[in-house]
């Protein structure tokens, strides 16, 4: 089975595991001890499920296309 993402999904899906869900994850723990929201806890931590996922998509993609190329360093 091949799994490639072309440029435009890996861009995003690498914005939003390097800068977007990260930020959220900390904004919703920290604004939660602020506010009394509830789950704090839960919350940031799907948050950094949901991260990990998408960094192994993007991790795969780049296997792949690195064997693709020959470029397997």
């Amino acid at each position: 089975m091949k799994f490639e993402l072309n440029n435009k999904v890996y861009d995003v899906l690498k914005w939003l595991a390097l800068i977007a869900l990260p930020a959220l994850a900390v904004l919703y723990n920290v604004l939660a001890g602020v506010w009394g929201w509830p789950y704090a806890q839960e919350v940031s931590t799907t948050i950094n499920a949901v991260i990990a996922f998408i960094g192994t998509l993007i991790g795969i993609s780049t296997a792949a296309y690195k064997k693709e190329i020959g470029n397997g360093d």
